[in-house]
C-alpha cells in the first residue's frame, strides 16, 4: 500500500500547474471485525477502504477535497484528475487565507513495523473460551491502519499500525455488568486471562444485593477506564493555544495562578511514540516524540496547530486542528495494584464514568455518573454493588491535593469508536486513590 501512495503521489505531482503546491492526506485500513452476544459471534465482516484529502493551493488560497479511492492506479489517477480540475475552478473565486501555512522544509520519514497481530479465528477461539457460561456482548476489531503524507515539494511520510482492540461486557442484570477492553499491539493470552479473571470475579460480585449510599465525600479508586473518561474531558480544550487565547480552556486558572495546580505526581504527556496516531499530520509538520502537557502537576506546553501558529505568531509542535491529544500518556506511580482495596478501606471502587460534562468550566469542575460495576469497600473488602451516582468534583481537587496514589500498572486503551474509520487515539494511564471525592446524588 505504500508503494501504491508514493506512485500516486509522484503522478500527482505531474498534473499540477505552475504556481500550484498540493498537500495529500491518505488515511487507509484492512480491518476485521466481529460482535458477539452471549459470548456467540453474531457477525463478522472484514472492512477495507482508503481516503485521499487533497488540498490544493496558489500562494494564500486553497481549496480542499476528498476522494474515496479503489487501489486501482489508472482509476484512482483519473478520479484524482477530476478532483484536482474541480478544486482548480474554485481557486479564483475564494479569498486568501490570512492563517495557511503548511510545512515547506522537507521532512520525508517511513515507520512500518512488522504485523505481530494473531489470525482473527485464534484470538477470537481464546476470548470466547474464557467466556462460556458467561453473557459476554462486545466487538472485536483488528488490523492494518496506514496514513501518508505526500506534497508536490518531495515530501513523503508513510506509517503503518497493526492493532488490536476487544471491547466487552459480561452482563448480570438491569445496569450491572462488568465492562472491559484488551488493546495493543501484540496479543498475549496471559494478559487477556487476568483481564478475563478480574472480570468474573466481580462479575459474581456483582450478585450480592445493590446498595445505595448517601450524597457526600469518599474516598474512591478510579480504575484507568475511569481515570480514562476525566482525561477525555479535559482534553477539550484543556491543551489548545487556541483555547488559552480565546479564554475557552478548562485550565486557565492553572495558567494564571500558581496556586491552582494538580499534585506534583502528575506528568502527563502527548507520547507519539507510544500510540496510534502518526507523528506528522494534514500541513506535513513533524510532531515531537512527546511534548510534556503537564508536568510536576504545573503547566508545561500547549498544543499548537498550523493555524494557530500562523495567527497567534507561534511555533507549531505538529498538533491537529482540534489541538488535542491524541496519544495521551500518564506517568506511573509506585502503588501496587493489590494493595488498593486495603489501602481504599472504607469507600468506593470505581471501574467506569460516563456522561461526563463541565459543570463549570473555567473551574475545572466536571459532573458524570458511575457506569457498570461500581463497588462498595468495608474494611478493606469489596462488600456490595452500589447503584449509579453522579460526582461533581474539581480536577484540582480530584488530581492535586486529594490525590493520593497512582498504581504502578498501566492500562492501554486504544479509544473504540469506528465512526468512519478505526478511531486512532489512544491512552496509557495507571489506576488512581483519591480522598474526599464528591458525590451529589
Amino acid at each position: 500500500m505504500q508503494d501504491y501512495f508514493a506512485t500516486f503521489a509522484d503522478t500527482l505531482t505531474q498534473q499540477l500547474h505552475a504556481n500550484e503546491i498540493y498537500l495529500a492526506w491518505f488515511a487507509a485500513e484492512h480491518s476485521d471485525f466481529t460482535r458477539f452476544n452471549h459470548a456467540k459471534i453474531r457477525q463478522i465482516g472484514s472492512v477495507t477502504q482508503l481516503y485521499l484529502k487533497l488540498n490544493l493551493i496558489q500562494g494564500q488560497r486553497h481549496a480542499l477535497g476528498e476522494l474515496a479511492l479503489s487501489g486501482d492506479l489508472s482509476e484512482d489517477m483519473q478520479r484524482s484528475q477530476a478532483l484536482l480540475d474541480t478544486l482548480r475552478s474554485r481557486l479564483p473565486h475564494l479569498p486568501d487565507d490570512p492563517y495557511l501555512l503548511y510545512a515547506t522544509n522537507i521532512c520525508s520519514t517511513f515507520d512500518d513495523p512488522p504485523n505481530q497481530l494473531p489470525a482473527t479465528e485464534d484470538a477470537l477461539i481464546e476470548f470466547l473460551t474464557l467466556t462460556q457460561n458467561h453473557d459476554c456482548v462486545g466487538i472485536y476489531a483488528a488490523g492494518g491502519i496506514f496514513r501518508g503524507f505526500a506534497n508536490s515539494l518531495g515530501q513523503r511520510n508513510w506509517q503503518s499500525r497493526y492493532t488490536f482492540n476487544v471491547d466487552w461486557s459480561l452482563y448480570h442484570d438491569r445496569d450491572k455488568a462488568v465492562k472491559c477492553n484488551y488493546a495493543g499491539f501484540q496479543w498475549e493470552n496471559t494478559a487477556l486471562q487476568h483481564k478475563m479473571t478480574d472480570a468474573i470475579n466481580q462479575l459474581n460480585l456483582l450478585k450480592y444485593p445493590a446498595r445505595t449510599i448517601a450524597p457526600g465525600k469518599y474516598p474512591v479508586y478510579l480504575a484507568p477506564a475511569a481515570l480514562n473518561e476525566i482525561i477525555e474531558l479535559l482534553n477539550w480544550g484543556g491543551f489548545s493555544v487556541k483555547s488559552q487565547h480565546n479564554k475557552q480552556s478548562p485550565l486557565l486558572k492553572m495558567l494564571a495562578t500558581p496556586a491552582y495546580s494538580l499534585n506534583p505526581m502528575i506528568y502527563l504527556t502527548e507520547n507519539t511514540t507510544t500510540g496510534v496516531a502518526a507523528n506528522f499530520q494534514a500541513e506535513g509538520f513533524i510532531k515531537p516524540a512527546t511534548v510534556p502537557l503537564i508536568t510536576q502537576g504545573k503547566y508545561a506546553e500547549a498544543l499548537v496547530s498550523p493555524r494557530s501558529a500562523k495567527e497567534f505568531t507561534l511555533a507549531t509542535n505538529g498538533a491537529n486542528d482540534d489541538e488535542s491529544p491524541e496519544s495521551v500518556e500518564l506517568a506511573a506511580g509506585n502503588f501496587p495494584q493489590a494493595q488498593v482495596l486495603r489501602t481504599l478501606n472504607n469507600g468506593i471502587y470505581i471501574n467506569n464514568l460516563w456522561y461526563l460534562n463541565y459543570s463549570d468550566r473555567p473551574a475545572c469542575r466536571m459532573t458524570g455518573m458511575t457506569r457498570f460495576a461500581t463497588f462498595w469497600v468495608e474494611n478493606g473488602e469489596i462488600v456490595a454493588p452500589l447503584n449509579v451516582m453522579r460526582f461533581d468534583e474539581t480536577l484540582y481537587q480530584m488530581l492535586g491535593e486529594n490525590l493520593q496514589a497512582l498504581t504502578e500498572q498501566r492500562d492501554f486503551i486504544l479509544e473504540t469508536g469506528t465512526y468512519q474509520e478505526r478511531s486512532t487515539q489512544s491512552a496509557y494511564l495507571p489506576g488512581a486513590l483519591i480522598n474526599d471525592f464528591s458525590f451529589t446524588l
